[in-house]
């Protein structure tokens, strides 16, 4: 039984199943059972009858319970991190010192956070009246996470929409649904009231699409690829909900020639290989100037034929399998089609001997010679693959960095403090990384600029997204008449 509803473990409505299967190795994890739109009805009933009484919890209380789901979770760490790397295939190096301590430091951000709503200033903005500001909870909210992150993905939607007073309906990918269901689960043993926070495992085309045109739901957020963000829009429309979206990326990785080409190749290492690649934020078009374009790439590929795939208890290991077989084969499609029109220069095959062969694996893979308008360059791949570009001046590094319809996150290489300031005032994306790239913190946003979305994951911008703002006036004088009602009416 996989559905969390109300408070409690429940057997999904549909009658049909799921196996969650290891990509690394092919084996079956767990077998899920999936819910339907009836289920969907029962977690949002469960969550709009919490709500009221959630709202009015004090946040003091909020916090409290936030910092003993904390805890929880820092004495299952290991278990946290299992339950991800077999379900993702991801190294356990990965789950042990990313997702789970940074899923752990967004809950203790976050139960700070709850004590923490700022509004503006009660004062007289007229003479006549005195004015509040109150930051209220929005309601319902339904939200859909993706397969990459699932555990911190859980995370960035349910905390800060809780900590705002919010109940929650999350919908997790139904092929790594597990470590969303143990996050509930936790927050429950924490205190948490029953229907505040609510998991359904099932298909986007049942189950998230219910749950984004649900009447009864106030708000909708969803962290995916464009296309699906933008049928997620249609959905809310028709009910006018809130929206909020976090969706795909293209991001620059702009090596001006005065960089330290030695920081900057491990750099992008890091920054397009972390997680396979499968990270909306990642790197994924190396701009670099032409003086040192060619250093650039010998040491960049030398590099990435070291990288090693691996197993997920594997500690030598560099990266480990991608999500799924069929996601490996379409990463792989991007790149055999991308050898009719530019070159790849490391990597590019699919591991065909031993323990690698029977796992989703690819290897990371650097291609260069690519018009800038190519698939490769322009599309997302969400894989270990990276595209070197050169540019002349740095007229034409902003206008290439620029050249994508996403705008999620890039970086900037450079000595210069002109250069820097240059590229974060001019590159269009909701971050902008200076000789570094990829690095998140609990205390600042996430998200995006043009088609990657709109609204803020983690930070205090983020409880903005789930709060709304209501603006009460008191009357001061106790006059019947005030002078603005000759305005309508004349005055005797």
């Amino acid at each position: 039984m996989y559905q969390f509803i109300n408070g409690s473990i429940r057997q999904g409505s549909s009658a049909q199943t799921h196996d969650v299967v290891n990509p690394a190795t092919g084996a079956i994890v767990a077998t899920v059972d999936l819910a339907n739109e009836d289920d969907v009805d029962s977690a949002v009933a469960a969550a709009r009858a919490a709500f009221p009484a959630w709202a009015r919890t004090p946040p003091g209380e909020r916090s409290a319970i936030l910092h003993r789901f904390a805890a929880i979770l820092s004495e299952r760490a290991e278990e946290f991190a299992q339950i991800e790397s077999s379900q993702t295939g991801k190294p356990l190096r990965l789950t042990r010192n990313f997702d789970v301590p940074g899923t752990i430091d967004n809950v203790e951000f976050f139960a700070g956070a709850a004590r923490h709503l700022e509004g503006k200033a009660t004062g007289e903005y007229s003479p006549e009246h005195t004015s509040s500001i109150r930051r209220e909870a929005i309601g319902v909210i339904g939200s859909i996470t993706p397969w990459n992150y699932p555990l911190q993905m859980a995370g960035w939607k349910i905390l800060p929409a809780i900590a705002a007073g919010n109940t929650i309906v999350l919908k997790p990918a139904e092929i790594t649904p597990l470590t969303s269901v143990m996050f509930a689960q936790a927050l429950h043993d924490a205190g948490l009231p029953p229907g505040v926070v609510n998991v359904l495992v099932g298909t986007g085309t049942e189950v998230g699409a219910a749950l984004m045109a649900h009447g009864d739901v106030d708000m909708v957020s969803f962290t995916g690829s464009t296309a699906v963000g933008r049928t997620v829009m249609e959905a809310a429309a028709a009910t006018t909900k809130r929206v909020h979206l976090e969706l795909g990326g293209k991001a620059p990785f702009v090596v001006f020639e005065d960089a330290d080409v030695d920081a900057a190749v491990h750099g992008a290492v890091a920054g397009s290989l972390i997680n396979s690649g499968q990270d909306c934020t990642a790197a994924t078009r190396a701009i670099v100037h032409r003086s040192v374009y060619q250093e650039f790439t010998d040491k960049l590929a030398e590099r990435f034929r070291d990288i090693r795939l691996g197993m997920q208890e594997d500690d030598g290991a560099d990266i480990g399998s991608l999500v799924s077989f069929k996601h490996r084969d379409h990463v792989a499609g991007m790149v055999e089609r991308a050898r009719g029109y530019a070159k790849v220069i490391a990597g590019g095959d699919i591991p065909t001997d031993g323990a690698l062969a029977q796992g989703a694996f690819y290897p990371a893979t650097l291609v260069i010679d690519a018009a800038p308008e190519s698939e490769i360059v322009k599309d997302e791949v969400f894989g270990p693959v990276l595209v070197v570009l050169p540019f002349d001046d740095d007229d034409e590094a902003i206008r290439l960095a620029n050249d994508t319809v996403y705008g999620l996150a890039a970086s900037a290489w450079t000595s210069d403090l002109q250069k820097a300031l240059r590229a974060t005032r001019e590159i269009h994306a909701g971050c902008v990384w200076v000789n570094d790239h990829i690095p998140i913190i609990s205390e600042m946003p996430h998200g995006g600029f043009k088609q990657s979305g709109f609204g803020k994951d983690m930070s205090a911008y983020s409880l903005e997204e789930y709060t709304q703002v209501k603006h009460v006036m008191f009357e001061l004088t106790g006059a019947a008449e005030k002078d603005w009602h000759r305005t309508i009416f004349a005055l005797r």
